[in-house]
């Protein structure tokens, strides 16, 4: 077995390429064996290490160095009950020892225009997906580099789904707009690896061909049902679609894009500034 192909069995199970050949790595293994978590223990990272953390996603790449993303930390008990409230099945949003929001910013770069006397008008769709991008990069990098240093994460893209309450809650204004939540702190249980679908189905090369997914989908949902299979009584939306005798990963997908969320996001961002031209 190779250094990575452990790793590599855990995360894809698709019988792929295992690394076989590369030299050891071990931060190309803990991004691969990584897991999402969502118990911590009551000990809140050092203040330090935060600072640390932020300076590292804000490190990221960022479209034509415009820097459009904006870290906002949540810290006010009653803000982060409020929060909390509004989605109850998810707990760890309001009791995680730390609690960032990842906000696209297109309003800095407005600003920056307007204190240099230069017409920018950011609220285009080229705005919103630059700043979305930048959001999503710091995060991921705020992710990778809180998990090698011994913290869970758990994201929380929810948070969209009641922006007109989350943004009240922290007082946001035009032109900025979360990206989603992300719980921090030490995890107190193990977290369990997601298995990924089929590279064959998710990596191309020199043209897009998904002639495959069929079978391939047939298959990992077969795979997965076997590592995490999704309890009857976690079916969705049974009253419409019906009870499925097997319930894979697909079916339960298929569900709940069938149901679209963030109703709320698009009439929001329309309203604080974005024309989306």
């Amino acid at each position: 077995m190779t250094t990575y192909a452990g790793a590599i069995e855990q995360r894809f199970g698709d019988g792929g390429p295992s690394g076989d050949g590369v030299a050891d790595n071990e931060f190309i293994r803990r991004v691969i064996a990584r897991k999402t978590v969502r118990r911590y223990s009551d000990t809140v990272p050092d203040e330090a290490l935060l600072d640390l953390l932020v300076a590292a996603a804000l490190s990221t790449s960022a479209k034509s160095d415009f820097q459009q993303a904006s870290i906002l930390r949540v810290s006010d008990p009653a803000k982060r009950a409020a929060i909390g409230t509004l989605f109850p099945a998810m707990p760890w949003i309001g009791v995680a020892p730390v609690f960032l929001i990842f906000l696209g910013d297109a309003r800095r770069l407005q600003r920056v225009g307007e204190l240099r006397g230069k017409p920018v008008h950011n609220g285009t769709l080229e705005g919103f997906f630059n700043a979305s991008v930048d959001a999503a990069l710091a995060m991921q990098t705020m992710i990778l580099c809180a998990e090698s240093a011994g913290l869970g994460v758990c994201p929380i893209s929810v948070i969209r789904n009641e922006i007109d309450k989350v943004a009240a809650i922290l007082n946001l204004p035009d032109l900025v707009f979360p990206v989603a939540g992300l719980c921090l702190g030490y995890p107190q249980a193990e977290g369990y690896v997601s298995l990924r679908l089929p590279r064959r189905v998710t990596t191309h090369h020199d043209s897009y061909d998904d002639s495959t997914l069929s079978e391939a989908i047939d298959d990992y949902d077969r795979r997965r049902d076997a590592r995490h299979a999704i309890p009857k009584d976690q079916q969705r939306a049974n009253k419409e679609f019906g009870e499925a005798a097997f319930y894979g990963w697909s079916e339960d997908k298929a569900r709940q894009a069938a149901k679209a969320e963030g109703a709320a996001f698009p009439p929001y961002l329309r309203s604080h500034g974005f024309t989306f031209d």
